[in-house]
């Protein structure tokens, strides 16, 4: 098959590998999928190498060759650490088989398996850091690995500025900072009319997410404010789920009716762009997708300044959101308390918000990420030449 446009000049259709660790509802796995979607589009071949296959995964409306690492290694000796090798070494035999013409790997531990499994295999491999670095390589170990790994790589692509001032600056002369994309059902004008007065959040309910602060501060408030309600969409994992401890503290604070959980739920969009102030209180995040969705939905917004700079960097204090720093539930309760007072400050900043749809597109976002990916390939294959 002759692809059109792309990496060089051969007639041979090309092949682009991601790995990753699963295709669940996460913000990189839509990256993935998106990008997946505009390869194709363009004659790549595509290969999907995951750790493991998820009950609720994004669906690919088009036919991939996939390989599940986890089921290839089941049998590795030596337990939980045999298992480390273990991927590395049937990483390395995939790449053999396989023969892609790049790698596009994502986020932590999966970025480490990329560049160790190839080697000396001359195979381009593009890097994906998707939250704070500190996060993704917490151990002494590990940030040592990633910065001598990270400096081989063909290319890095962050989410933030903070997040590519982690690393030296060997790596951060061939990384890049892109965007991630909407997806195209947020693409539209925002909402415009009666708003509900419901406080949302959507996210994965885990420690991270800090929803409990968000139940503490609106506990202060809901005397004043009884139509107001607060609703969270979002699931836990096995493990991580802060659903019951959530449930548990609304009640305990005499708010168990005003709290609705809503799990996860499909088109988004349409649960939440009618409600009244959406609140992202997580410690730390890379460049969140539900953040931006908001924002582009026209709601009014208060995110924590969260490291590493996600947030800040969509975010003009007053002006299109407001910011509070993590963990202040006092100024989160203030910012609450400020919208809930000023519907139309509210509108105001909901309608400056907005705006962010208009770059965000997924075509544009894949058009930027194509444009990286295949300069860095160039200029990959032009050094090894």
């Amino acid at each position: 098959m002759t692809r059109v446009g792309g990496m060089g000049k051969n007639t041979k259709q090309k092949k682009i590998a991601f790995l990753i660790n699963s295709l669940g509802k996460g913000g990189a796995e839509r990256v993935v999928v998106n990008l997946a979607a505009h390869f194709r589009t363009l004659g790549y071949e595509i290969l999907l190498v995951t750790s493991r296959r998820l009950p609720e995964e994004y669906a690919l409306s088009f036919p991939v060759a996939r390989r599940l690492l986890e089921d290839e290694i089941s049998s590795a000796p030596f337990g939980r650490p045999g298992k480390i090798p273990a991927r590395v070494m049937r990483l390395h035999r995939i790449w053999k088989e396989e023969k892609p013409d790049v790698i596009l790997s994502f986020i932590g531990k999966m970025n480490l398996y990329a560049m160790l499994s190839t080697g000396r295999m001359s195979i381009p491999v593009i890097l994906s850091v998707r939250s704070d670095p500190a996060r993704e390589y917490p151990s002494l170990l590990q940030k040592k690995l990633a910065e001598g790994l990270f400096r081989k790589a063909a290319g890095v692509i962050f989410q933030t500025e903070d997040a590519k001032l982690a690393f030296s600056a060997k790596v951060q002369a061939h990384s890049v900072v892109l965007p991630n994309a909407l997806d195209e059902s947020f693409v539209r004008p925002p909402f415009a009319g009666r708003r509900r007065p419901e406080i949302v959040m959507v996210g994965r309910l885990d420690q991270n997410k800090n929803h409990a602060m968000v139940l503490r501060a609106f506990a202060g408030l809901h005397q004043r404010y009884p139509d107001v309600r607060v609703v969270l969409y979002g699931g836990g994992l096995p493990g991580s789920d802060t659903g019951p401890m959530l449930v548990e503290l609304a009640k305990e604070l005499g708010i168990g009716d005003k709290v609705k959980f809503m799990g996860r739920q499909k088109d988004i969009r349409k649960y939440i762009e009618q409600s009244a102030i959406f609140v992202l209180a997580s410690d730390y995040e890379g460049m969140p997708n539900a953040l931006l969705e908001a924002m582009a939905s026209g709601l009014a917004v208060i995110s924590t300044d969260c490291p590493c700079g996600g947030p800040r960097s969509v975010i003009r204090n007053g002006e299109n959101g407001i910011l509070i720093p993590v963990g202040d539930e006092a100024a989160l309760a203030g910012a609450m308390e400020q919208l809930l007072q000023d519907p139309a400050l509210g509108e105001r900043l909901g309608r400056e918000a907005s705006k962010l749809a208009q770059g965000l597109s997924p075509r544009k976002v894949c058009r930027l990420w194509q444009e990286e990916i295949e300069g860095r390939v160039k200029d990959y294959v032009g050094g090894k030449s």
